[in-house]
């Protein structure tokens, strides 16, 4: 949250709902194409950021982890713990919060900027996010629990780059919406003095 500002109880139950549906998008089968698969977890991460903004989504997406770390099976396939640590997945799963504060920030600063260019700059921003954090993270964890080379590594990463693209179509598309319909809910709140 922003310096001097408390959560509120919508902020909480909006970062408890979001982050249940990275869950769901989660556990939904995946595509298995190799150490990882292709599943729906980055749309969950991306809308996080889009609809929420950037410190709502990066909360979601933390709680997201949390209760995976701890047990719950969350995480791709169903499974939970931090035995998760060890798979060649967890780069990817590591930069979630990060990669939804950065669409959610760039959303705030881009999507007003254009009305009628927004479904556009929400694209951007949530594609953005995934181009330089998610995928970075993803390749470094695959070089370091897989022991391969960047080349490689690059190589495991690629195929989900077209997936990425439709899932952020689809984020921005959802988020545009949800934003027609509730218009303050990405704006800031002026921060109160604590």
């Amino acid at each position: 949250m922003p310096a001097g500002r408390q959560p509120t109880t919508t902020d909480l139950a909006f970062i408890a709902v979001f982050a249940a549906l990275i869950a769901v998008l989660s556990v939904v089968p995946g595509i298995p194409i190799g150490p990882v698969p292709i599943t729906l977890q980055t749309l969950g991460v991306a809308l996080a950021g889009l609809v929420l903004g950037p410190w709502r989504g990066f909360g979601a997406t933390m709680l997201y982890l949390v209760v995976g770390f701890a047990g719950l099976p969350v995480f791709a396939g169903g499974t939970g713990g931090l035995g998760v640590l060890a798979k060649p997945s967890i780069g990817y799963l590591l930069s979630f919060p990060i990669a939804a504060a950065v669409a959610g920030l760039l959303a705030v600063r881009l999507a007003p900027a254009g009305r009628r260019l927004r479904f556009l700059w929400l694209f951007v921003s949530g594609f953005a996010a995934s181009i330089l954090i998610i995928h970075p993270a993803g390749i470094l964890g695959l070089m370091t629990i897989l022991h391969v080379d960047l080349p490689a590594a690059i190589a495991i990463d690629l195929p989900f780059w077209p997936g990425d693209v439709v899932k952020n179509l689809a984020a921005a598309g959802i988020a545009l919406a949800v934003h027609r319909a509730f218009p303050a809910l990405l704006t800031q709140r002026v921060p109160v003095a604590a």
